[in-house]
């Protein structure tokens, strides 16, 4: 997208809300309101229910009255993402390790509440403040600790794309945590069990480690061990910085 093109987005996201359509009759529709109906549907048919359309259908009003107040998809699909992002919680003082494992924490609930998301929030796009909110925590926490800023952002880049594995995961196997079929990791170790019933000869590492999972537990611990192994190397970068080696 160009900036032109960003212009809408903007206005909508960061701008002051509109008081009504710009020509019509005024139908009430507001700008959370209908960001509430994309959700609503993208919640129960993924993002690609939630088209103009569909979401004009589910307010009671024309698709010509919903583009008076949203121009396109792109715009809709903004607007749904600012209303779904969780509040991101606030940044007080503490411990590095443990605001970031917060964090983390918190964006996987986001993104298990509406794994559409992961779709949305793709690509060089308009963010609104909510989700700049969050970029926000997760640097401040970063703040002090010895990084470059250059360093600092890409380690939110990290640390996001290890939760949203995490969460891509968990929506390919149809399952989290807690759930009848369990997570991606349980569904895994079965599939593999059964295959190594018969082939485990070929596979003696991955049966030793099949076997250790099972008896010593660890499955769908996915994300905090990798978050773990990701904090550790950034501290071991602040000590090396601290220390000059």
């Amino acid at each position: 997208m160009t900036s032109e093109q960003w212009g809408p987005a903007v206005r909508l996201l960061w701008g002051p809300p509109p008081a009504g359509p710009a020509r019509g009759p005024k139908r009430g529709l507001t700008l959370e309101g209908i960001a509430r109906a994309g959700i609503e549907i993208a919640d129960a048919e993924g993002l690609v229910g939630a088209s103009m359309q569909r979401v004009a259908a589910e307010l009671a009003v024309t698709k010509m009255a919903l583009y008076r107040y949203v121009p396109g998809k792109a715009e809709l699909v903004a607007l749904m993402v600012e209303a779904a992002m969780p509040a991101a919680a606030p940044s007080p003082g503490g411990p590095w390790r443990e605001r970031l494992q917060a964090w983390a924490r918190g964006l996987l609930a986001g993104l298990r509440r509406h794994p559409w998301l992961l779709e949305a929030t793709v690509g060089v796009r308009v963010m609104g403040p909510r989700e700049l909110e969050w970029m926000e925590a997760a640097l401040a926490a970063l703040d002090g600790c010895g990084l470059t800023g250059a360093e600092a952002m890409d380690a939110v880049v990290l640390l996001a794309g290890h939760v949203r594995s995490i969460a891509e995961q968990e929506r390919a196997a149809g399952a989290g945590p807690g759930s009848a079929a369990g997570g991606p990791d349980a569904q895994l170790a079965q599939m593999l069990g059964e295959v190594m019933r018969t082939h485990g000869e070929r596979f003696p590492a991955l049966g030793a480690a099949l076997a250790s999972a099972a008896e010593h537990g660890g499955q769908d611990q996915a994300l905090e061990f990798g978050l773990a192994r990701l904090l550790d190397g950034l501290e071991l970068l602040m000590t090396r910085r601290a220390t000059g080696d």
